[in-house]
């Protein structure tokens, strides 16, 4: 979950994940997983890695999001704009990097999100989400290459695309009931105190993970976006939570199409070797699927 605070990997171990994705196809110019889209999609496609799955109107596929507390605000370049900036941007600018009125998932081919729906397993809303967060953070970082299948890989392994312990994801795009994760109280996890006065995850002692795409409190309140043009932030919400994902990947990471951006982005969603790997596994696998049922 974004917030597990564990200790940094050292540069070996990275080395060692580095070679684990490489050896799984998932490194390189050609690998699904990096965060390029390569079957192509309906209005603008991205080829990239191992054919990794095209997303509608736009490209999206391969790489992935998040809330986590893995690297500072002041480390990160470029810096992703603030919500204040995003505020003060032109209203042609919010459009086109947030989505209309409709919201970015309105964006997404019907046929595609079907057809790579049934193909992958990700339900049809959720997958919608992933792949207008993709599309809408091309805009916003043009050349990050951020694909609807990393970000579908963390929805994944975060909540099972907002199902996980008995959750429902809505129409509306709303998992409920809430997912809230443990306190982050030292105990399985760092420790990290409350930040946000209990008003993201009811906790005023600990910070804990929230949301579909579990984001800490301080994290969300950084990277958080209104992906669904309803005109609110909504952690719970998951073209929101999918669109805060995609910004904080693209802002750690960069170009994801290199195999060390992805891992540092993937890395400072959640430190931790496992989760790496849980999430290159399943962002393979959907690109795999996806390439495979659109040709």
């Amino acid at each position: 979950m974004t917030g597990r605070t564990q200790p940094r990997r050292s540069s070996a171990r990275r080395a060692i994940l580095l070679a684990i994705l490489a050896s799984a196809g998932v490194c390189g110019i050609a690998a699904a997983v990096l965060g390029i889209a390569s079957a192509t999609t309906p209005a603008e496609s991205a080829a990239t890695p191992a054919e990794s799955a095209a997303t509608p109107a736009g490209s999206a596929a391969g790489s992935a999001p998040g809330g986590g507390a893995g690297e500072t605000a002041a480390s990160r370049a470029p810096s992703a704009p603030t919500p204040e900036e995003f505020d003060g941007a032109s209203a042609a600018a919010k459009d086109e990097a947030e989505g209309s009125a409709q919201g970015l998932a309105a964006r997404v081919d019907p046929g595609w999100l079907v057809e790579t729906a049934a193909a992958t397993g990700i339900p049809e809303r959720a997958l919608a989400a992933y792949a207008g967060a993709a599309l809408g953070a091309e805009t916003a970082f043009p050349g990050c290459g951020i694909g609807w299948n990393t970000l579908a890989g963390i929805g994944f392994v975060e909540s099972e695309h907002g199902g996980i312990d008995g959750a429902v994801l809505g129409a509306d795009g709303v998992a409920r009931p809430s997912i809230i994760g443990p306190a982050l109280d030292g105990t399985r996890f760092d420790a990290i105190p409350d930040t946000d006065g209990g008003a993201v995850d009811g906790d005023v002692r600990w910070d804990r993970a929230v949301g579909p795409m579990q984001f800490i409190p301080e994290t969300w309140a950084h990277y958080g976006r209104d992906g669904n043009g309803d005109g609110s932030v909504d952690v719970h919400q998951i073209d929101d939570a999918a669109l805060g994902a995609a910004t904080m990947l693209c802002d750690v990471g960069g170009d994801l199409a290199l195999p060390e951006n992805w891992i540092r982005a993937v890395d400072a969603y959640n430190p931790n070797l496992a989760y790496n790997n849980d999430v290159a596994e399943a962002a393979e696998a959907y690109a795999a699927d996806a390439a495979a049922a659109t040709g």
